[in-house]
């Protein structure tokens, strides 16, 4: 059975005429009369009493015509509610970032964008504790229509996403700082690089992070050997920073993330500043992507990008 039947029987039911409910539906009479003929075939009872003028219903008519009104109106709420998720969802900006972004710079410089321009935008907060390769699978699988997160040559993941089917835009920087708790004097607790002797405890990324490869590469190139030994690993920069904090080793953490732990004292720069790791803060979008919120959203982004 199909819902325009139930529709054309309504119509007929309305009119009591085969050819002014034929022109109400846009159809031939023929092809209405077909339909209806169709429609009691399917029910196996006869709905319209033909040898009355005007035509009417036969008592099971009467009955089906409730049950076709009610079906057509649920329909129609159902489209209807349907359609209006469809509209949120598409004036909606979908988001991905890494939790030490999403705590610092989303805050900072891209929620209060959003609010200037009056987007909407949801952040996928299950994206603060994936590993790289899921960001990359959630912008490839057209799941998020946006990506915040940190960028360093070493990533070597995020070159999925240098392809030509993405776009980026870089629009901020930070910088990893080599972070250790202080002592009661206010000294720091290890220094860099370390010794043999005594490797300096290391609170590490895991390996599936962002910012792991961006750590290791640019330890491998100092001129200086670190003495590390690895203590623990988390995919949070504040999970790494809290066990700093408390004296357990050395991390390399985001300086806008220990900008208020430096000053208070309660944590300490470890080494001099070839010790630091830049990085870039970009954003990714598949150039395939044409909803208009989000290219109004890619242009102001670029109008406040980092030259």
């Amino acid at each position: 059975m199909e819902i325009r039947w139930l529709e054309d029987f309504i119509a007929l039911a309305k009119t009591r005429h085969f050819s002014r409910a034929a022109d109400e539906q846009n159809v031939t009479q023929p092809t209405f009369s077909r339909r209806i003929k169709l429609l009691e075939e399917e029910m196996k009872v006869t709905l319209i009493d033909r040898n009355t003028l005007p035509l009417s219903l036969t008592p099971a008519g009467e009955i089906f015509l409730q049950s076709a009104e009610l079906i057509t109106r649920q329909l129609r709420d159902a489209k209807a509610r349907c359609l209006e998720i469809k509209e949120q969802e598409q004036s909606q900006i979908r988001f991905i970032t890494t939790q030490s972004l999403f705590l610092g710079y989303y805050r900072e410089f891209v929620e209060p964008l959003c609010q200037r321009l009056e987007l909407r935008i949801d952040v996928n907060m299950k994206s603060s504790s994936w590993a790289g390769a899921d960001f990359i699978n959630a912008m490839t699988a057209n799941e998020s229509d946006l990506m915040l997160c940190f960028w360093h040559p070493a990533m070597g993941f995020l070159k999925e996403l240098d392809e030509e089917n993405f776009d980026s835009v870089t629009i901020g920087r930070e910088i990893l700082v080599p972070c250790v708790a202080t002592d009661k004097q206010r000294r720091p607790s290890f220094e860099l690089p370390g010794s043999r002797k005594q490797p300096i405890p290391y609170i590490a990324y895991d390996d599936a992070t962002f910012l792991a490869p961006a750590v290791q590469h640019h330890l491998q190139r100092q001129h200086e050997v670190p003495q590390l030994q690895i203590l623990a690993s988390n995919i949070h920069a504040a999970s790494i920073k809290a066990m700093v904090k408390e004296g357990f080793g050395i991390g390399w953490l985001p300086k806008r993330l220990v900008a208020d732990s430096l000053n208070y004292g309660t944590l300490t720069l470890a080494g001099a500043v070839n010790w630091n790791v830049p990085l870039e803060i970009r954003v990714y979008r598949a150039r395939n992507n044409i909803n208009p919120n989000v290219l109004q959203f890619w242009q102001a982004l670029k109008d406040n990008a980092l030259s």
